[in-house]
């Protein structure tokens, strides 16, 4: 059982920044980022196997960057140029298969309880 704590979020103009962070208890193969929009179904932003390759979702490429720190089972989510699409719950995820399967976005069997990113224009 690996326990997940986010933080991290908070509420920024367009164009400005945040960085969340997600403590795990313990180390796992492949973490992740997801979000939820209200009234809107949870997507996959941005998945890091062990080994630090990198998936992100269409919407977030060459503004949001993905990075865990091994070392202390944490992991990242740089984001520039947020815009007002970008505001929703903030989810870290975490499993324990294969890293051929981080990107696939779904059986992430660990999550953290979510940070609120509110992005006004």
């Amino acid at each position: 059982q690996v326990q997940l704590m986010d933080s991290g979020g908070g509420s920024v103009q367009a164009g400005g920044s945040l960085r969340l962070s997600c403590a795990a208890s313990g180390y796992t193969y492949c973490m992740a980022w997801f979000r939820q929009a209200p009234g809107k179904e949870r997507e996959g932003v941005a998945s890091i196997t062990s080994a630090g390759s990198t998936t992100y979702v269409d919407s977030v490429k060459g503004r949001f960057t993905i990075s865990r720190d091994n070392t202390k089972n944490t992991l990242y989510l740089q984001m520039n140029s947020l815009g007002v699409e970008d505001t929703a719950m903030y989810y870290c995820a975490a499993a324990h298969f294969s890293p051929l399967r981080c990107a696939s976005w779904s059986g992430y069997a660990y999550w953290g309880q979510g940070t609120q990113v509110t992005v006004s224009s």
